[in-house]
C-alpha cells in the first residue's frame, strides 16, 4: 500500500488526537490500497475486509472466506497483519478489533460505538490525486469513452434498454471496467426521466447511455446520446445549450475556484441560453473519485477546487444531457473520457475554443 496513504492517515490522527483509525467502507478501502478491490457485492458500501491503521502498523481484519484472495489478488504487496476470523464468528471478528483498540482512541470510516466517526475527514483525504492515481484515471476515462463510443456506434432500432445495458456492461467488464452506475433511456423516457434505469423499451429514434465504470477503485463518469436520422430543431437548440452549459462549469473548475461560484456561472449560462430553471431538475454533478461524486455541487458550497482533483459536471436539459469526467492542472482541466471519432460541438467560451460532445446521428 502507498506510503503516501499511510502519511495522510498519521497527520489525521495527529490532528484529531487518534492513536489510531479503522476502515470500512469499500470507497476508503480503495483508496488506502491503491486500488484494491473490498467488495464482493456491488450493492453496499461496506467492504469485506477493514484496516486498522496505527502510526507504524496495519492490520488487515476479515474472514476465512476473503484473506487469501485478498492477500493474492487485491493485495499483493500487502505489508500489514491479517487478523482471520472464521465467517460464522461474528464474536472473534468483534474480539480482534476491540483488542487493537484497548488503550486507544480510535476513529472510523463509519458510526461505532466508542470510536469517532471520521468519515468526511477521510473523504477530504482522498480529493487531491497522487501520481498513480492520476495515471490510474486517465487509463480509466481513456477506457470508458471508448467504450461508450463503441456502443453508441452498434446501436439499431429494436434493441431493448435491458439488452443495451448488456452490450454496454460487457463492453466494460472486457475492458475490466466495473459499471456501478448504468442508466439507460430511450424516445420518450429520456425526456421523462433523468435518472433511467433500463427497461424493456426497444429504441425507435433516440437514445441516451449513461455510465459510471469503476477500476483500481476509481469511478469515471460519461454520458452519450444516439439518434437514428437528422435531429430535430428544438432537441438541436437544447443540445447546443446543454453543452455550452458544461463548457462553463468545466471551464471555470481551476484551483481555487469555489464551488459556490462554479455553480453561480452555470447558473447564469443555463438563463442566458433561455432555459434559466433547468438546474433545478436534476443535480449538476460535483468532485468524483472513489465515489461517482464526493459530494454534489449546490449553490453555497464553499469548498474549493483542489489539484489535482477529479470532477463531473452533469448539466441536463430536459431531453439531453452532457457529461464527462475531468481532473484539475495547473492550467486548463483535462477531459479524460474523450470518446474517439464521435462528433464533437465547438464551443468558444472565453476566449478559448472546448470541445464538446454531439448527439451521435446514424
Amino acid at each position: 500500500m502507498s506510503k503516501i496513504k499511510h502519511a495522510k492517515i498519521n497527520d489525521l490522527m495527529g490532528k484529531k488526537g487518534l492513536d489510531a483509525v479503522l476502515i470500512s467502507t469499500q470507497g476508503n478501502f480503495s483508496w488506502f490500497s491503491d486500488g484494491g478491490r473490498g467488495h464482493v457485492a456491488m450493492a453496499t458500501e461496506s467492504s469485506v475486509a477493514s484496516f486498522f491503521i496505527t502510526r507504524d502498523e496495519v492490520f488487515l481484519i476479515t474472514d476465512n472466506i476473503e484473506a487469501q484472495r485478498l492477500k493474492e489478488e487485491e493485495l499483493p504487496n500487502l505489508d500489514c497483519v491479517i487478523k482471520e476470523h472464521f465467517w460464522h464468528d461474528r464474536d472473534q471478528r468483534d474480539k480482534i478489533i476491540n483488542e487493537l483498540c484497548k488503550g486507544k482512541n480510535v476513529g472510523s470510516d463509519t458510526d461505532i460505538k466508542g470510536m469517532t466517526n471520521i468519515a468526511q475527514d477521510i473523504a477530504e483525504l482522498r480529493y487531491v490525486l497522487t501520481d498513480v492515481e492520476v495515471s490510474h484515471y486517465k487509463e480509466l476515462g481513456k477506457d470508458c469513452g471508448e467504450a461508450i463510443g463503441k456502443v453508441c456506434k452498434s446501436m439499431k432500432p429494436g434493441l431493448s434498454e435491458f439488452e443495451i445495458a448488456g452490450i454496454m456492461a460487457k463492453e466494460l467488464y472486457s475492458r475490466e471496467i466495473t459499471p456501478v452506475v448504468l442508466l439507460i433511456a430511450v424516445d420518450d423516457r429520456v425526456e421523462r426521466y433523468r435518472h433511467p434505469l433500463p427497461t424493456n423499451k426497444r429504441v425507435e429514434k433516440y437514445g441516451m447511455i449513461v455510465i459510471c465504470g469503476r477500476k483500481y477503485g476509481l469511478i469515471a463518469s460519461v454520458t452519450r446520446l444516439f439518434h437514428f436520422g437528422k435531429l430535430s430543431d428544438e432537441l438541436r437548440r437544447k443540445h447546443n445549450a446543454v453543452v455550452e452549459v458544461d463548457t462553463a462549469f468545466i471551464a471555470e473548475t481551476l484551483p481555487g475556484a469555489v464551488i459556490n461560484d462554479i455553480f453561480a456561472i452555470g447558473q447564469k449560462m443555463y438563463a442566458d441560453k433561455g432555459f434559466p430553471e433547468e438546474w433545478n431538475y436534476h443535480h449538476q454533478g460535483g468532485p468524483a473519485g472513489y465515489a461517482p461524486r464526493d459530494f454534489v455541487a449546490t449553490p453555497g458550497n464553499m469548498n474549493k477546487v483542489l489539484k489535482p482533483q477529479a470532477f463531473a459536471w452533469n448539466p441536463s436539459i430536459k431531453g439531453t444531457k452532457s457529461e464527462d469526467t475531468i481532473i484539475t492542472t495547473d492550467g486548463k482541466p483535462e477531459i479524460i473520457t474523450t470518446t474517439p471519432d464521435f462528433p464533437m460541438i465547438s464551443v468558444k467560451y472565453k476566449d478559448e475554443v472546448w470541445e464538446r460532445p454531439d448527439i451521435l446521428e446514424i
